[in-house]
């Protein structure tokens, strides 16, 4: 086991520059152009109200710290520019994502809508009751720290005994788990049966934010609310 710390910078590279890239291309559809400025308008108004502002920057200050110690104290030993073909690649993805996706479920379901502390905290995040853009943001540090350890972990331990994974297999990963919690609490009723289900998971997760007691814990995909029963 080996610190390869130029491994680590080109990860890190590569999930700043396909983030980058991915909103720029994004918007240049007019059908998501259309629903950036519903959600901005939307946002604006949470905004405005004085509690929004405090609770994000929390959020994102432990986030960032949670992060440091994932690039620094992890990637490093487990990311690699060793060759590797593309539908390995992808099963090492859909393996993270899913493995990640199972512990979420049970999380989110027996641990933050569970009747002790953590349901409180996760009462923060909930308080958007339609949620748009900002709501992914709008969590309490706690469940912040919580949420992205859990998928860091999965993601490190996997990469341990599974890998090494390369620089563009951890990064494609990461920037699909987090532009797909953005993406989960946004408003994205876009006409056109190419965005059925993007349309499907928001509004499934929409349903989750009615209040405490819906269903529609996963994250990154429905199936194991469906496997489980809480498919609402």
């Amino acid at each position: 086991m080996t610190y390869d710390w130029m491994a680590m910078l080109a990860t890190l590279g590569l999930v700043v520059v396909m983030t980058k890239i991915g909103q720029f291309l994004s918007f240049k559809v007019p059908a998501f152009i259309k629903a950036r400025e519903y959600n901005r308008e939307q946002d604006a108004i949470k905004k405005a109200i004085p509690k929004y502002r405090p609770m994000i920057e929390k959020g994102k200050r432990v986030g960032l710290a949670t992060n440091v110690v994932f690039f620094l104290a992890c990637v490093p030993f487990f990311a690699s520019f060793e060759s590797q073909a593309i539908l390995p690649a992808l099963v090492d993805i859909v393996v993270i994502l899913m493995v990640y996706d199972f512990f979420y479920y049970a999380t989110h379901r027996w641990l933050f809508h569970g009747q002790g502390y953590f349901r409180r905290i996760h009462a923060v995040h909930h308080q958007a009751r339609t949620p748009t853009h900002i709501d992914a943001y709008y969590v309490h540090p706690l469940e912040v720290l919580v949420g992205l350890a859990l998928f860091l972990a999965v993601m490190t331990l996997l990469g341990l005994f599974m890998g090494p994974f390369h620089v563009v297999t951890i990064a494609v990963t990461y920037v699909a788990f987090t532009q797909i919690n953005i993406i989960n609490h946004t408003h994205t009723e876009i006409a056109g049966r190419r965005y059925s289900y993007l349309n499907y998971l928001t509004r499934k997760h929409h349903i989750h934010h009615i209040d405490m007691q819906h269903g529609n814990y996963s994250t990154i995909t429905l199936l194991y609310d469906k496997l489980f029963g809480t498919l609402d």
